[in-house]
């Protein structure tokens, strides 16, 4: 139990805080298993807490329930927040995403080897995710030249949800991730190849 907040007090702090929409008290009740009167209780007593005790978090009941919501005072930083968040979120083109994904996967690495994979040149493309630092510079690679190599960042794994490179999932479980590849059907009509069944297994010929 913390100083001023009960347990159950705190898990209702805690439903409320995670939950998108109002929580009735009867839900609340059902939830914690309860009677309606002592999560009324809880309710109230929480709260007086937070604002007995300044937090920048309060209770609101709005739409027949319960929510958390700032407090009034801070509604300047707040919203000084979301606009340097929208200002700062990230937008990767199709050819960032890849050049991350093969950079993620064969890390360190140097831009021709990822040349080399993708097929095209990425000097522009490794440019712009350093800029917004999905990616590093973590060293020079042995030999002729002496190339750069690059390693994916902390802010990579924050954006993707892993807490660690190993997180991410295998080619074999990405391969089963992906869709079956549509199967077209087969049309025989003259110039085509037709498959010879009987008396004739594994020849194909044309009509």
């Amino acid at each position: 139990m913390s100083e001023g907040i009960s347990d159950t007090g705190r898990r209702i702090q805690a439903i409320l805080f995670v939950a998108g929409t109002p929580v009735a008290a009867a839900e609340l009740a059902e939830v914690l298993s309860l009677p309606l009167s002592i999560i009324s209780g809880e309710i109230r007593r929480l709260g007086d807490f937070l604002r007995r005790t300044g937090s920048g978090l309060l209770l609101q009941e709005t739409a027949g329930g319960w929510r958390m919501v700032t407090a009034e005072d801070v509604a300047d930083t707040v919203s000084l927040f979301r606009d340097t968040a929208q200002t700062q979120k990230i937008r990767l083109s199709r050819a960032a995403v890849e050049t991350l994904a093969v950079i993620a996967y064969n890390q360190p690495v140097t831009r021709s080897e990822v040349e080399d994979i993708r097929g095209v040149r990425c000097e522009r493309v490794i440019e712009t995710l350093l800029s917004h630092g999905m990616i590093r510079i973590a060293g020079r690679k042995k030999g002729t030249g002496s190339p750069l190599l690059y390693r994916t960042t902390d802010l990579f794994l924050e954006t993707f949800g892993l807490s660690s490179i190993s997180e991410l999932p295998t080619l074999e479980e990405l391969q089963e991730l992906a869709p079956p590849p549509e199967e077209k059907p087969r049309k025989e009509s003259a110039g085509q190849p037709k498959e010879i069944g009987d008396g004739g297994e594994g020849m194909i010929c044309r009509e």
